[in-house]
């Protein structure tokens, strides 16, 4: 499986983007997608999760501004970002699982394929 992610960018405080991440490649069954960021200076984290296409969960520092969706004709997953915080600022990789248990949807080794990563720069 490859990944394939897209629409980072430089936005101010309060702005919008939508990320994008597609899926080639042995795609079938239930698989889940999720986002991660990592900031500078700073471990990867969780950000959101699309568990089986069925559910969708976020890490609290995200709630209510994010929203992750999945097109299964497309094999590919959003973000939508608005709402736009400094704090925000990351590189944002989207992951891949097949086999994704819901205990470990927040777990980065959950996840056996990633994407390059996408810039996101949120200015004050």
């Amino acid at each position: 499986v490859q990944l394939q992610a897209s629409g980072g960018g430089l936005v101010q405080a309060g702005g919008s983007l939508r990320l994008s991440c597609t899926a080639s490649g042995d795609t079938s069954g239930s698989y889940s997608m999720a986002w991660f960021r990592q900031a500078p200076g700073k471990e990867r984290e969780f950000v959101s999760a699309s568990f089986r296409g069925t559910h969708t969960y976020y890490a609290d520092s995200v709630k209510g501004r994010f929203t992750i969706s999945k097109d299964n004709a497309k094999n590919t997953v959003y973000l939508q970002m608005n709402s736009l915080k400094p704090e925000d600022t990351a590189v944002y990789y989207c992951a891949y699982s097949a086999r994704l248990i819901l205990s470990s949807l927040r777990l980065e080794n959950a996840y056996y394929y990633w994407g390059q990563g996408t810039e996101v720069t949120v200015s004050s």
